[in-house]
């Protein structure tokens, strides 16, 4: 058996564990036990900070440049249509089905494999990083974000962050914004001529929200998209209410800072609007960036993706790449094929081989 197929067989090993383990976004304490544990049987040494886990390759040197590669042990709750038990790890001739199977746990363990083949190496131009973080699917802030922040983290040149593309390129990413909007009005009887309802306030207000467009469009992310996906107003039949709140959903991508987005919102509408955040920017990394060169000529390709991960917090380049298809993510009888994961780490392996190991 060759390095890589043990690699492999030890990856889908471990995600079978990660499966069976609940790990709820702030509840994944267990599945960072279960991660130490894979690093202390090989004797490779690491760090924890709460259920974050990060460690270096052996052979680390200050002097050079530094690779991420992080993904999350983390995921959402299983919906109510799962006709399996999203704990039990099942294998049905290639198919593995559990939770977290798709989104990422098939990013995660396909990256470690990576990084446990790079681990021993001293032949390499860039020092590697692997970094398995919590709260994602919450972006929360005691994520890789929190992690960012740890003084012994060298400075990051470029980031693989794994989420399921089909090992193909995702070259950008749109950043999230929401942004909660009141409308005032003024209370009266609805059998009467009184009062100012605030519901058709911020009628109007949506309205400018569905139809405008922002005038720079990005060459891979498209167009800036705005959503109203909560609205809330009245508390009986006749009383026409004084106030209408609703939530604004806003994909940014980087033709736009989300201080300008939030700018525009507040100059075109009558309610008041306050970000919940600006912590989760767009992404981005150029065309011509190694790592993207080495993925197109093993036959990638590129796209930008609308959802965020956790390159919103990062400020290097990075590139969204992974086994598995978005589409399974958070659905009931998740899956990923283990070909997808034999095939994730020879692609990454590859493609890391073409950028890091010195010439």
């Amino acid at each position: 058996m060759t390095l890589q197929q043990q690699l492999t067989q030890d990856a889908i090993a471990l995600l079978k564990q990660l499966i069976a383990t609940q790990s709820f976004s702030r509840e994944e304490q267990q599945t960072g036990d279960i991660l130490e544990e894979f690093f202390r049987e090989r004797n490779m040494p690491f760090r924890r900070k709460i259920n974050n886990l990060w460690a270096r390759n052996k052979h680390f040197n200050p002097s050079l440049p530094t690779v991420l590669l992080n993904s999350h042990h983390d995921t959402v709750k299983p919906n109510p249509s799962w006709t399996l038990n999203p704990f039990e790890p099942l294998v049905v001739e290639d198919k593995l089905y559990g939770l977290g199977s798709n989104d990422a746990g098939g990013c995660l363990v396909s990256l470690l494999a990576t990084f446990c083949y790079f681990y021993h190496r001293s032949d390499l131009s860039f020092n590697v990083l692997f970094v398995a973080s919590a709260e994602e699917e919450i972006s929360g802030v005691n994520g890789l974000e929190l992690l960012l922040k740890e003084n012994d983290l060298p400075e990051i040149s470029f980031a693989i962050v794994g989420e399921p593309t089909e090992m193909h390129l995702a070259i950008a990413e749109k950043g999230l914004m929401v942004v909660d909007c009141t409308a005032h009005g003024k209370a009266g009887h609805a059998a009467r001529e009184e009062g100012d309802n605030a519901i058709y306030r911020a009628l109007r207000d949506i309205n400018w929200i569905q139809n405008y467009e922002f005038p720079k469009v990005s060459p891979v992310l498209g167009n800036m998209k705005m959503s109203v996906t909560i609205i809330n107003a009245g508390k009986q039949h006749n009383v026409v209410p004084d106030t209408c709140t609703f939530t604004i959903d806003c994909r940014v991508t980087e033709q736009y800072s989300l201080e300008e987005t939030l700018d525009t919102i507040r100059q075109h509408i009558e309610s008041d609007a306050q970000a919940r955040s600006i912590r989760l920017k767009p992404s981005s990394i150029p065309l011509e960036h190694p790592i993207v060169l080495a993925g197109l000529k093993l036959g990638r390709n590129t796209y930008g993706s609308p959802t965020t991960s956790d390159q919103a917090v990062l400020d290097c380049q990075s590139l969204k790449l992974g086994p598995g298809h978005s589409g399974r993510s958070h659905t009931a009888d998740e899956f990923i094929y283990l070909s997808e994961i034999e095939e994730g780490i020879d692609l990454y392996i590859k493609m890391l081989g073409e950028v890091i190991i010195a010439r």
